[in-house]
């Protein structure tokens, strides 16, 4: 049973404090605490350490230990926390320690907040800041792991607590909101880039982080990855159809595919209402129509002919697709053993099709046809009646206001000599935004040699189009939480699911609908 943990930022006692140091630090528990009925982690630091602004420490205790012992389990979600969960409750002076790092005498410190949490991961990150630091011995760098649900969350008490955090890996969909709280120093980003070089960072990601009321740029690009339609690039070419880049492509080879060399469904739609794979896939497709929630009025636009037309095209798929509700796992594994000919998911996917996936009963996918990744064609692009999009993520690093100075210049080193180490960790969901980066990231794991030139090139090139509902640069800070709201509310797959799989909405009554529930997401904004 879930418990929203309270904040209470209204307090009179603001408790001094940064976050967690990494998980290679030693992490030991006064007490070990349970979770009951009505607890949550503010009311639980309040009990424990004297102050609801504490609950970090608990968080990040309790995920550090996490690490070292299974009784334990990572708090993905500060909002979230079970009965019967078991919390690392550190000592009240261990905490204190925990909470309010300090730098030896005689050097600044800079705190590094990342959400690349894994163990692995945060060792590589500890191994570029220590060389930053052996050619820096005036400045200690202190990476902190945190959660990707919890950013706001933690943002928000440390904007109480009066003590910020220098940097701040987070994704472009948390920067314009914090731009607009004036919690990030957009000179600093902007020198940073400057220093770099602005004419070696991808223009689309540029375009992404830029602050169109102030014109600098709020946030510095880091990485991300692309969602494309993977297709049977042999069966096409056997067949003689066209690549699944616009509307007709995808509608002629969905149906054209079946039956034809075993196959049973051309694609697998994101039809389960409680998953956010269809929305991530219909997003793309609304953008490819020029659908978008809002016009530049502000008026929701949820009903407008163009949303109703990518309705009827994303759901008109269904005639032959994998049947019954489907999210991404049913996708890549109808693709991966050659039941569907084509499958909407983001670059992660490149080494599944060489190994085969994870499989939720253990073991990986047994690929039928073993070299699949050579025989699988990329595109990223879809083209509709009234446009074109692409798809995908991009992360950014934060300078905070009130940053050390010293930040920007462990963001360039970063982003220079230690780059393609970050990169490597995980290259297929770390497209690097530099030119000067992409031959080096080509050559980062042997799972890209399953791959033409040609993939390479259009997976590096694919920030240069992409694009999200919350991209749109004259979208205010309500809206795009507005827009965080229609994609949590699940509201475009149940919409997908009751007129794909129900037959209970038309594309025009479902359009409908989504007007309705986005106005009165709006107007909830607004009070």
């Amino acid at each position: 049973m879930s418990r929203k943990f309270f904040v209470a930022v209204i307090l009179l006692v603001i408790f001094s404090f940064a976050a967690t140091s990494g998980y290679a630090q030693e992490v030991s528990c006064t007490d070990t605490y349970t979770v009951q009925a009505d607890d949550w982690l503010s009311k639980l630091a309040d009990r424990f350490f004297g102050t609801y602004l504490a609950y970090p420490a608990i968080v990040d205790a309790t995920n550090a230990m996490a690490n070292q012992d299974p009784s334990y389990t990572i708090i993905q979600n500060p909002d979230e926390i079970e009965i019967g969960q078991q919390l690392c409750i550190p000592s009240k002076e261990d905490a204190e320690a925990f909470l309010k790092p300090q730098a030896a005498e005689g050097k600044v410190l800079v705190e590094f907040w990342t959400t690349d949490n894994e163990e692995e991961r945060v060792k590589v990150y500890e191994e570029v800041a220590a060389r930053y630091m052996a050619q820096n011995p005036n400045v200690e760098v202190k990476i902190v792991p945190i959660q990707e649900a919890g950013v706001s969350q933690r943002i928000a008490v440390a904007v109480a607590a009066n003590r910020m955090p220098d940097i701040v890996r987070m994704g472009i969909e948390r920067v314009a909101a914090f731009s607009a709280d004036g919690i990030l120093d957009e000179s600093a980003a902007t020198a940073v880039i400057n220093s770099i070089g602005v004419d070696d960072f991808r223009e689309g990601p540029l375009k992404m982080v830029t602050n169109p009321t102030t014109g600098q740029y709020a946030a510095v690009p880091f990485d991300g990855w692309i969602q494309a339609m993977w297709y049977r690039k042999d069966l096409f070419d056997k067949l003689g159809l066209a690549a699944p880049t616009n509307w007709d492509a995808i509608s002629a080879a969905n149906c054209g595919v079946v039956g034809q060399d075993n196959f049973l469904y051309g694609v697998t739609l994101g039809t389960d209402p409680g998953q956010n794979y269809g929305h991530q896939v219909f997003e793309q497709v609304a953008m490819s129509n020029n659908a978008w929630p809002f016009d530049e009025d502000g008026n929701v636009t949820m009903n407008t002919p163009e949303m109703i037309a990518a309705l009827e095209f994303y759901t008109s798929l269904q005639d032959c697709a994998t049947p019954g509700p489907q999210y991404w796992r049913g996708a890549r594994e109808a693709y991966e053993y050659d039941q569907s000919a084509m499958l909407f998911y983001s670059t992660y996917i490149m080494d599944d099709l060489v190994d085969g996936s994870g499989l939720e009963s253990g073991g990986n996918v047994q690929l039928p046809t073993p070299d699949l990744a050579q025989r699988t064609g990329f595109a990223p692009m879809m083209a509709g009646p009234n446009g074109s999009a692409s798809y995908g993520q991009l992360v950014t690093l934060g300078i905070m206001k009130g940053a050390d100075p010293a930040a920007q210049d462990v963001i360039k080193f970063f982003l220079t000599d230690g780059y393609q180490e970050v990169l490597a960790l995980a290259p297929f969901g770390k497209v690097p935004v530099l030119k000067s980066a992409v031959d080096g990231w080509k050559g980062s794991s042997e799972y890209f040699a399953n791959y033409s030139p040609e993939t390479l090139d259009q997976i590096a090139n694919g920030y240069d189009t992409m694009q999200r509902w919350l991209f749109r640069p004259d979208y205010d800070a309500t809206e795009r939480a507005v827009i965080g709201d229609i994609e949590g509310r699940l509201l475009i797959p149940q919409v997908a699911s009751k007129i794909a799989l129900e037959g209970s909405m038309t594309p025009e009554t479902g359009a409908q609908f989504l007007q309705e529930q986005v106005e009165a997401l709006l107007a909830e904004r607004q009070q």
